[in-house]
């Protein structure tokens, strides 16, 4: 019993992987409509990411209620998320480029699943990220992304622009700035947590009037807010 009590986490961190997986094949169909559904398949690609975080979110949760957290779990937990939030992004954007007329420069976008490799490892090995993080959390990464994409599958941009995006994205993953958590340990402390509050409702209110594009805003202002709260 103790076994498959163990295991619980690591099959909801499984499901996260294999939802990433799904969504970097969806990528490659990206304008296709899949499963008779009338979706795209960049639109297949965001649900699925979306359902990676979903299990992203409860593996953890599972592992500490069943006391079940392992060296192994958090291993396979930050394989997984390379491939949800860094890869599978990644690769929906490579094939919009491509679409877009990009060519070998959408090749560029590999750069954001190498970063975010380096993002993860350097987490596994800082104990000191928990209510803080240095440099983008990769999931951050990947909201931008389908934030972003959801707008450039239908919009045109300059391929410089692109680029420089991706670039940024990229060192801001692997950067020293401490980045808030959204983990709040005194609701009522308006003072500690004005950055959380500012982030959370204008997350709702981007979405509401944007839509997903609205989550690449998000993800701007939530850098904007740990510069700022940096320098308090």
């Amino acid at each position: 019993m103790n076994a498959i009590r163990n295991n619980i986490p690591n099959a909801i961190t499984s499901l996260n992987l294999l939802f990433g997986c799904l969504a970097c094949i969806a990528a490659f169909k990206c304008f296709d409509t899949m499963c008779g559904t009338g979706l795209q398949g960049y639109e297949w690609a965001f649900i699925l990411i979306g359902l990676a975080a979903v299990a992203d979110f409860f593996d953890g949760l599972v592992a500490r209620a069943l006391h079940a957290v392992s060296n192994i779990g958090a291993e396979l937990d930050s394989l997984a998320d390379l491939v949800s939030f860094g890869l599978a992004p990644a690769m929906v954007l490579y094939n919009i480029m491509i679409h877009q007329g990009a060519g070998h420069w959408a090749l560029v976008t590999l750069l954001l699943p190498v970063f975010g490799a380096l993002r993860l490892a350097r987490y596994n090995v800082d104990p000191n990220q928990g209510t803080v993080f240095t440099g983008l959390p990769i999931p951050a990464n990947a909201i931008f992304w389908i934030g972003f994409t959801s707008w450039y599958a239908t919009h045109s941009l300059q391929l410089w622009a692109v680029l420089i995006l991706i670039v940024v994205l990229s060192l801001l993953m692997v950067c020293n700035l401490r980045m808030f958590s959204l983990k709040m340990h005194n609701l009522s402390s308006l003072k500690q947590n004005w950055a959380q509050y500012l982030q959370i409702i204008a997350t709702v209110a981007f979405v509401v009037i944007m839509g997903l594009p609205g989550l690449a805003a998000t993800i701007a202002l939530y850098v904007l807010l740990s510069i700022i709260k940096r320098e308090k």
